[in-house]
């Protein structure tokens, strides 16, 4: 059986990534193939710092240190990182709608090679040549030093696994992990297991858990799978912060995480590298969902008096 590439891919020389993909349902992405820079990293990472003491209500943050202060958690809904009795004192929180926060996630998520990669996985519109990809939202996962984690299976799952059984070789959502900081087991790296898109299915366990091994890569990395990888991620056990930025993707068919035609027709969305691709993976000019009457309709003739 031989693999589609794209003329993106390809003219972009990403068959190995493309390969990974297919073979082991993730790659990872060097910084000296997306063009990322530095600067753009390190204002990422600023804006997500401030924006950390912002919703905290004061508490200072650092790379290297994590929170500098008490968290109390007893007003925060229930949550994946607060959910269960016996659970440990959560050492992560979630940061969203990066879009909305500053031009540097705009430009960042509008990577081409990036881009490319998640064409490769969910593939053109069928009659026309568009993206069949849309934003469903941007996050950043906030992990600190602790033993807190995801329990015993490393929280492994697939991103896709409310969309009905049986799954295709499209995804039907994908996920770009932009590596603010370095990704190592010890430091609370991604798990994953090498194949697992193949079974089309949701994890079993516990053979899940053994096979799992960490997505390790240097900070300005970018870590990419479709949806119906097995991923979770290991506990932190190291001073300072793990921080990423996360683009996460959906296929048109698939529902939104977030309601984006909503939340940024007000932002300053043409602030960016390019509008008209923000303009496509935010989902402005999709016909559905609707908002009001958009199939034209016929009007009565008017006769000569």
């Amino acid at each position: 059986m031989s693999t589609y590439l794209s003329e993106e891919v390809q003219n972009r020389n990403l068959e190995k990534y493309a390969l990974d993909l297919e073979t082991e349902g993730l790659t990872i992405v060097p910084a000296s193939v997306t063009g990322i820079t530095d600067d753009l990293l390190g204002r990422c990472t600023e804006v997500l710092l401030s924006k950390f003491t912002e919703l905290s209500g004061g508490c200072p943050i650092s790379l290297e240190d994590g929170p500098q202060g008490s968290l109390d958690w007893s007003s925060s809904r229930e949550s994946a990182f607060t959910a269960g009795e016996n659970t440990p004192e959560p050492t992560q929180t979630l940061i969203q709608q990066l879009l909305q926060l500053d031009r540097c996630f705009r430009d960042l998520f509008l990577n081409p090679v990036v881009d490319a990669l998640i064409g490769h996985m969910m593939g053109a519109h069928a009659k026309q040549k568009q993206r069949s990809w849309r934003y469903s939202s941007t996050n950043s996962f906030v992990k600190w030093q602790g033993d807190y984690g995801y329990g015993e299976h490393l929280g492994l799952h697939c991103d896709q696994g409310a969309n009905p059984l049986p799954w295709g070789h499209t995804a039907l959502t994908a996920n770009a992990t932009w590596c603010l900081t370095e990704y190592t087991k010890e430091d609370g790296a991604l798990a994953y297991v090498p194949g697992s898109h193949k079974s089309n299915s949701h994890p079993n366990h516990p053979f899940a858990k053994d096979r799992a091994v960490a997505a390790e890569c240097p900070a300005g990395s970018v870590i990419i799978w479709p949806g119906s990888t097995w991923h979770g991620a290991y506990p932190k056990k190291t001073p300072g912060l793990r921080l990423n930025a996360v683009a996460y993707y959906r296929h048109h068919s698939v529902l939104p995480q977030e309601n984006m035609k909503l939340t940024m027709r007000d932002q300053d969305w043409q602030d960016c590298d390019d509008p008209e691709m923000m303009r496509e993976l935010i989902g402005f000019d999709d016909p559905f969902p609707y908002e009001s009457q958009s199939y034209p309709f016929p009007k009565l003739k008017q006769t000569a008096a």
